[in-house]
């Protein structure tokens, strides 16, 4: 890959991070305010869900439009990426989340953002850790199939980003009030940094990366059959 066509990678995977999660955060924060406009629960499964579908749709053909370090494992752990080319993925999508951290943190005044952290994820009082990171890699596995499913695999139907979306959208109402349904490291990690905020910071790493390695396995060795390798999230068709 050229160093301009690499370039314009990088930048779309901080961009797609940085407008994602400025959008899902964002609603979180709102989301804690229902009474002054906010969504609440299904406002916040709405907003993350159809910010991604829009960016995966619209930034998919020059990156792969991963926003997740999950994604960006799973992709490595199918031989469609080379492992230096996702640590550059990985540390943009970082450096976008933490970004949307910071401009979200001088957006709100700090008594609407502090009750909930800027929207870091966190684990309901009642749910162990061991239940935490088994839900974030029981939701990622879902995000992941998705991903496979209809934006990797040749057979996929042409949906762009929806199916991706509203993979996350139920995710979030099933997976939100106990775990925050990150399905993404960096999910937590911007607004972590932005906030000061790193309470139970291992279930959204070991969560979301189990669930992807376990959805990348079984698609890798189990469900893709006679689907063309040579299409991928980070090399799409075309490039």
């Amino acid at each position: 890959m050229s160093a301009p066509r690499l370039t314009a990678v990088l930048v779309a995977e901080a961009i797609g991070t940085f407008l994602f999660f400025f959008v899902g955060m964002g609603a979180v924060v709102l989301g804690s305010h229902a009474g002054d406009g906010g969504g609440g629960l299904v406002g916040v499964a709405l907003a993350h869900g159809l910010a991604l579908a829009v960016l995966v749709s619209a930034l998919g053909p020059i990156s792969g439009a991963h926003f997740n370090p999950a994604v960006t494992f799973a992709v490595w752990l199918t031989g469609r990426i080379d492992i230096t080319r996702a640590g550059m993925y990985i540390a943009v999508q970082l450096i976008g989340a933490v970004m949307a951290g910071f401009a979200l943190r001088a957006v709100f005044p700090e008594s609407s953002w502090q009750p909930v952290a800027l929207g870091t994820p966190a684990v309901d009082a009642g749910m162990g850790v061991v239940g935490a990171i088994t839900i974030e890699a029981i939701l990622t596995v879902v995000l992941l199939i998705a991903v496979f499913g209809t934006a990797i695999d040749r057979r996929a139907p042409k949906l762009g980003g929806l199916a991706i979306g509203l993979a996350v959208a139920a995710d979030i109402l099933m997976g939100g009030p106990l775990t925050g349904a990150a399905m993404n490291p960096a999910r937590w990690f911007g607004p972590a940094v932005a906030s000061g905020t790193f309470a139970d910071w291992y279930v959204w790493w070991i969560g979301p990366l189990v669930g992807a390695g376990v959805a990348a396995l079984i698609y890798r060795f189990v469900l893709e059959d006679t689907a063309e390798a040579d299409v991928t999230p980070a090399m799409p068709e075309g490039s």
